[in-house]
């Protein structure tokens, strides 16, 4: 049944020679890869006017020249980011950078803040999403962490069915979006009052220095509009030939359209007085501004906007889709994380680290009720830091390559580990206490498990080498045959075969029935005459425990005896007969793997319908 159902889900399974024909063309990557990017123009706006409400309304049109200030700080990232392509071809971004240039250690930082910031975009993308779509729909609203579970469940299933099949299905949600966006800042921009708005005195309450710190937290709260910018960097080597050159033009491309998108609607924010609202994101607000809501002309475009806006918030996590599994199996190969997640699945894609990536961020969804602004704060600081790293990373290896070009290019990089330093210091200190102190926790717990997977496979290595190997002398070999008191072909077809590698059997079954010790003996001698059965009592009814004291018993007669323990068993037809009988087997072959010098097998007599 699971084979059926995980064709009809995922489709046919794809060779590795079609690995290929997977590489994505500039239009399909960015819908891949810029989601994530591009669809912070739906709140980081939202973000930052929240922060300056606080002030009281005099104090909102400091959104514009803060939006003015982040878009400086994309388009020096963005610049960075593109040389880091070209250093690291190979992929796996910052991580990558940093551990070559600044130690295995600043690495793993960067890798851990990138994992978590990877789940975190996941979890914030689709409760945004589900807010806006409760926007327009207000009887939803009570219902959005069970649509933000319906939003990462499909998510999931469809990015397991690989890269192309994603970017084939999100293609058309991303681009309505841009289309709609762009409508919305032209039409809004035509329809704006011919005199601009004049500011008011904020609130008297305010001091000089509480009203710098609230632009700093604006700052920090609208910088989440740069998250996402790396993941093109961890993917170069999703695209198609030539893979560099085609990922520093559609990053280019995706921070161009995120500036015009998010300065726009800032503009349209501080135009038309929008202040933030508990049931009611601020592009919807816009929106209705822009276009009404009623069912009929440009009423019709408002709900094109909302819906749009829903799909590329939700769909935004399919830019961690992208990352996180790319990332993680370049962990694996380096041994920081479990070997599976190097694995290709079925088709072609890093499966094992799709499905952890969408229970973390299912379980971030659950915890924190699909709350956005609950979300928010713990957002963005990884993906600075991953900048910060990458940066000073790349300043090191300019000046340590010095090839054609290196000044600017050092210089280029210097600016942006400057500025993203300065800004995650920021936001650290702003949002530590909304909750971003978290993460600070988080990132050296995960950097543990990194150092301890590491250690295990080390210690595997070491222990299974051939360098110190002795071949083992073994000078009887005892299979021990747990059976059941009345033989059967199970029994009888394990006896044989039992025999057939060792001249040493002994069966042994437990009297949990209370029935006479020769009974058992006469009945076993039937059917087995060259067998001995041993019969062990269980007045506390337990098979496992009885059956552990005589392999002990065994083990401690002679030190050179291989020990075998052979199980009999039956397989049923169907999976669920599995439920109606007891799972003996099961659970000695649990106890059992722990021993060391003991080897569990088993005889499986498969059964008909």
């Amino acid at each position: 049944m699971f084979p059926r159902l995980k064709r009809l889900l995922l489709g046919s399974p794809l060779r590795t020679t079609e690995l290929h024909e997977q590489k994505l063309s500039k239009k399909a990557a960015l819908t891949v890869f810029a989601s994530d990017n591009l669809s912070s123009t739906a709140y980081a706006t939202e973000e930052i006017l929240l922060v300056l409400v606080v002030a009281g309304p005099a104090l909102l049109h400091a959104a514009v020249p803060i939006a003015g200030a982040i878009a400086v700080l994309l388009v020096i990232v963005v610049l960075s980011y593109g040389q880091l392509i070209r250093a690291y071809p190979a992929g796996g971004g910052a991580y990558a950078v940093a551990k070559e240039n600044l130690g295995v250690g600043l690495g793993l930082v960067a890798a851990a803040a990138l994992l978590i910031d990877y789940i975190l975009t996941v979890a914030v993308s689709v409760a945004a999403g589900v807010a806006a779509i409760a926007s327009a729909i207000p009887a939803l609203h009570a219902y959005r962490p069970l649509l933000c579970f319906v939003a990462i469940l499909i998510l999931t299933v469809v990015n397991l069915r690989g890269v192309r099949e994603s970017a084939r299905a999100f293609a058309i949600p991303v681009y309505t979006f841009i289309f709609s966006i762009f409508v919305l800042i032209v039409v809004g921009l035509l329809r704006e009052a011919p005199g601009p708005a004049v500011p008011g005195e904020a609130s008297a309450n305010l001091t000089q220095f509480s009203m710098m710190w609230l632009l700093l937290r604006g700052f920090a709260h609208g910088c989440v509009a740069l998250t996402g910018v790396e993941a093109i960097s961890n993917g170069v080597q999703a695209f198609r030939n030539p893979p560099v050159r085609n990922a520093q033009i559609t990053m280019y491309l995706m921070a161009a359209i995120l500036g015009a998108m998010f300065l726009g609607v800032s503009r349209l924010a501080y135009t038309f007085g929008i202040t933030p609202h508990p049931e009611q994101t601020v592009v919807s607000q816009i929106a209705r501004a822009v276009f009404g809501h009623d069912l009929s002309g440009s009423g019709l475009l408002y709900y094109l906007t909302q819906f749009s806006t829903t799909a590329i918030l939700i769909l935004a996590a399919n830019t961690s889709y992208a990352g996180f599994p790319r990332l993680a199996s370049i962990l694996a190969q380096d041994r920081f994380v479990p070997r599976q997640f190097a694995n290709l699945g079925d088709r072609l894609v890093f499966s094992n680290g799709i499905v952890i990536l969408g229970a973390g961020s299912l379980a971030l969804i659950l915890i924190f009720r699909g709350d956005v602004h609950s979300l928010i704060p713990l957002y963005a600081i990884g993906v600075f830091l991953s900048f910060t790293l990458s940066q000073s990373g790349l300043v090191r290896y300019w000046w340590g390559s010095r090839g054609k070009g290196w000044p600017w290019r050092l210089g280029l990089n210097l600016l942006g580990a400057a500025a993203t330093g300065v800004v995650l210091l920021v936001i650290a200190v702003v949002k530590f206490a909304e909750g971003a102190y978290i993460v600070v926790f988080a990132v050296p717990a995960v950097m543990l498990i990194f150092w301890k997977t590491r250690r295990h496979y080390f210690l595997l290595q070491t222990q299974l080498s051939l360098s110190d190997f002795e071949k083992p002398r073994v000078a009887r070999h005892t299979v021990i045959v747990p059976v059941a008191p009345t033989p059967n072909k199970v029994v009888l077809t394990a006896i044989e075969y039992a025999k057939s590698i060792s001249e040493d059997v002994i069966a042994v079954t437990v009297n949990v029935d209370g029935k006479k010790r020769e009974e058992l003996t006469q009945t076993w001698e039937k059917f087995v005459d060259d067998v001995q059965l041993i019969v062990l009592e269980s007045p506390y009814r337990s098979v496992v425990r009885p059956l552990l004291r005589f392999i002990d018993e065994v083990e401690d007669l002679r030190s050179d005896d291989k020990l075998t323990v052979l199980l009999p068993e039956f397989v049923p037809a169907r999976w669920w007969h599995n439920l109606l009988h007891n799972q003996t087997s099961l659970m000695l072959k649990g106890a059992l793997l722990f021993r060391p010098g003991v080897v569990v097998t088993s005889v499986p007599h498969h059964l008909r319908e």
